[in-house]
């Protein structure tokens, strides 16, 4: 951290979400202790306890031990980890958020590098993990796809990654879309680099993004995110154009249908059924096309207000203040 300027060194938040990690987060906020000392950083660290179920907040406050760089927020149910950065990053002035999980699967040694690199002029930097990974085959898998449809010029989308905050004002993150924060950011023009971070095994706790189910919704979400960029402001490409085609599909199988009927001197009843069929599959898809078109129309003109009237977007959900921990009694 010898090449970070002072600005830098002060001017940034490491945002750890946090769900019953209480096996674990006391090591957490005290490696991020001992990474500040070590390379005189000056920020702050906000733990966002997502309503966790147990002892993840006390035990975080505890072993902050009056750490002026310490917050804690709350959130009164599990939110997830998207509304936890948002949260977080609505309640904090720095211009750099570091998102830092709470497993320690990173070692907060890494923060420096990210700030180093963001001072070279970028304004998203991503870590690409080096070493074992329980779910490599699925992660690799997932980036690759990613890396086709969106085109972005980073080969690990989930991972820690450090960032200008001022990138989530008016960006609408929906729930786990913080696995597309980067794809969206890179969408809108802002800079994206990426470093090399080792992988360290989980001390203790267990994944809370593991199995088949996460597969599934991670996909999903993907199809999503990639209809949202490509035809969230055309939607009547995307619903219009096979509308149209299955149409004239109707409208040539029709005329088929009476060539059969008025010069063969045959009518073939499933054809007739077919040319319904067709015709009214295409105009429905044609109609829902228009009628996204009138919801695209809306939302740009509602953007255009916010813009011109200067409100700025709610960005993190309701967080119920942290209470001040019970005292403990020292030997």
């Amino acid at each position: 951290a010898g090449t970070l300027d002072s600005g830098m060194r002060r001017d940034f938040a490491v945002v750890v979400p946090a769900f019953d990690e209480a096996e674990v987060i006391a090591d957490t906020v005290i490696a991020l202790r001992r990474a500040f000392e070590r390379y005189d950083l000056d920020g702050e660290v906000i733990v966002v306890d997502d309503g966790s179920r147990d002892d993840t907040a006390r035990i975080a406050t505890e072993a902050a031990d009056g750490w002026t760089a310490f917050r804690l927020l709350r959130h009164r149910v599990n939110l997830g980890k998207t509304e936890a950065m948002l949260t977080a990053a609505s309640r904090t002035d720095r211009t750099w958020l570091v998102l830092f999980d709470a497993d320690l699967q990173h070692a907060p040694d890494e923060i420096p590098r990210f700030l180093a690199r963001l001072q070279d002029g970028v304004d998203i930097v991503t870590g690409r993990k080096i070493g074992g990974y329980d779910k490599r085959a699925v992660s690799s898998v997932y980036n690759a796809l990613s890396r086709r449809i969106f085109r972005v010029p980073v080969s690990d989308l989930n991972s820690m990654k450090a960032f200008r905050r001022e990138i989530l004002d008016g960006m609408h993150l929906r729930h786990d879309w913080h696995r597309f924060f980067v794809v969206l950011a890179h969408a809108r023009g802002w800079r994206v680099a990426e470093i090399d971070i080792a992988l360290h095994p989980r001390k203790a706790g267990v994944s809370k993004y593991q199995g088949p189910g996460r597969v599934v919704v991670g996909v999903l979400d993907l199809l999503s995110v990639a209809f949202l960029l490509r035809f969230a402001r055309k939607p009547l490409l995307f619903f219009g154009v096979p509308g149209a085609a299955l149409f004239g599909l109707g409208a040539l199988t029709g005329l088929v249908a009476l060539w059969l009927r008025f010069v063969e001197g045959f009518g073939f009843r499933p054809l007739l059924y077919l040319v319904i069929l067709l015709v009214t599959v295409g105009v429905l898809l044609i109609g829902v096309g228009f009628l996204g078109e009138l919801v695209a129309q809306m939302r740009d003109e509602v953007d255009a207000e916010r813009r011109r009237l200067g409100s700025p977007e709610a960005r993190g959900p309701a967080v119920t203040p942290s209470p001040d921990p019970p005292p403990t009694s020292r030997p």
